[in-house]
């Protein structure tokens, strides 16, 4: 049986909050997961972000089936947009049809906003961009704002902060929905892994140590980021990367400021955390990680990599 997804589009839509997410579902169901994907607006066409109007949205429905998922996406200058009659109309539409004890709701970054004045994020933690925290709680004071975190979840109420934490959110509810091996591949798939959760903060492991300009590292954390879980070796990395492994080890510290190795286990860590949030055991998250073991795992774990 389908399960249907609702992207909800509102006026000045920015188009990287739907497409991450959108084309995750996409992809999951090329891949075999029971989704299928609706486009709703109060009108066609929808104005987006870079100027160009997004045509062919279907209305907003008379009723959701059960177990829909209504995925908000978000607008840029959101004040705004959110004062138009597309928007209002929108908030109307959640507050009259979208019923938590039956649907799924996610928003992606300013979309929560919509989703607190369609009160549907009272009682519940939620996050939006870093940017919009207060005018969140303002919107929503009996909701639990929660800061620096890529994406909540609480009970049937999703929300991620600022616009690529959207595919991070659609990955976990790939998880869920269709299981985490199905997600794994989607994320590799869309080549952004399958690397972040609800626990974590904004500047993630995978971002971390990439405020540097140099190619040959980038390249070879790439790689790393890529395939954690194997076991690389720095002269592996140092000759896909045409330098010698000494040069490259010396050129991680300089300009990542760690070494490889601790670079290489932190990404492994952070995947064997996220896998143990999908539901495996320990023990299988540290082997799918690329850890021998469970007690290798927290032997990494305990001395900080």
């Amino acid at each position: 049986m389908a399960l249907d997804i609702f992207f909800v589009l509102p006026p000045n839509l920015l188009l990287v909050d739907l497409a991450g997410p959108a084309d995750a579902f996409r992809i999951a169901a090329q891949l075999g997961a029971p989704f299928r994907s609706h486009y709703i607006a109060p009108a066609a066409g929808v104005p987006t972000s870079l100027g160009l109007s997004l045509e062919g949205a279907a209305p907003l429905p008379e009723a959701l089936p059960d177990e829909a998922l209504v995925v908000i996406s978000g607008a840029a200058h959101s004040i705004e947009a959110y004062a138009r009659p597309e928007a209002r109309e929108i908030v109307r539409w959640l507050r009259r049809r979208v019923d938590p004890g039956r649907q799924r709701v996610a928003s992606i970054c300013s979309g929560s906003l919509l989703a607190a004045e369609a009160g549907l994020l009272d009682g519940r933690q939620c996050t939006t961009h870093h940017t919009l925290l207060q005018r969140l709680q303002q919107l929503a004071p009996q909701a639990r704002v929660q800061q620096n975190r890529v994406f909540v979840q609480d009970g049937p109420i999703s929300s991620s902060a600022g616009i690529t934490a959207g595919v991070d959110l659609a990955l976990q509810l790939i998880a869920q929905l269709a299981g985490p091996a199905l997600a794994r591949d989607v994320a590799r798939h869309m080549v952004v892994y399958f690397r972040r959760s609800a626990g974590d903060p904004e500047l993630s492991p995978w971002l971390t140590h990439r405020n540097h300009l140099h190619p040959a590292v980038h390249k070879a954390q790439d790689l790393i980021a890529a395939d954690p879980a194997r076991g690389w070796r720095v002269e592996d990395l140092a000759g896909q990367v045409h330098v010698s492994a000494r040069h490259l080890s010396r050129l991680f510290r300089e300009h990542a400021g760690v070494s490889v190795h601790d670079y290489h286990t932190g990404l492994r860590l952070a995947l064997a955390s996220q896998w143990r949030g999908a539901g495996l055991s320990k023990e299988k998250a540290a082997l799918a990680a690329g850890f021998s073991s469970a007690r290798q795992l927290n032997r990494a774990d305990a001395g900080g990599h």
